[in-house]
């Protein structure tokens, strides 16, 4: 697990190797990742975008870029976390991923960016 604190937000990521929805023979891994936002400010906040690199071994970089995560823009009140999982797909056995949410604080309109840790996705063949 990874995590890192922007701006009073801290942000845990865990991953997960997902064996049975891969097809390691047609280089097709699937992973899992949950991330854990937790408000650790005084004012509520809310997700607006987020911003994705996904790197694969084999030299693929790839952005995602959109509104909310999931399909919603969860607000996270002061001293409260919100989670959610989601998944990535990479054409390697070891890939990592790292990116930004644009957050508003409600309280006072402004907008700032929070840093999404870079961490490894990484099949358990390669653990080793």
């Amino acid at each position: 697990m990874v995590q890192q604190v922007t701006e009073g937000v801290s942000i845990m990521v865990e991953t997960f190797y997902q064996p049975g929805q891969s097809n390691p023979l047609s280089s097709e891994h699937l992973f899992a990742y949950r991330i854990t936002i937790e408000n650790l400010s005084m004012n509520p906040v809310k997700l607006i975008s987020r911003h994705w690199h996904i790197l694969d071994s084999n030299g693929t970089h790839r952005e995602v870029q959109g509104d909310g995560v999931v399909g919603i823009q969860p607000v996270i009140r002061p001293q409260s976390t919100y989670q959610y999982t989601s998944g990535a797909n990479l054409h390697s056995e070891i890939g990592k991923m790292y990116g930004t949410y644009l957050m508003e604080n409600l309280s006072n309109k402004k907008k700032f960016t929070v840093t999404i840790p870079e961490f490894k996705l990484v099949t358990p063949s390669k653990l080793n």
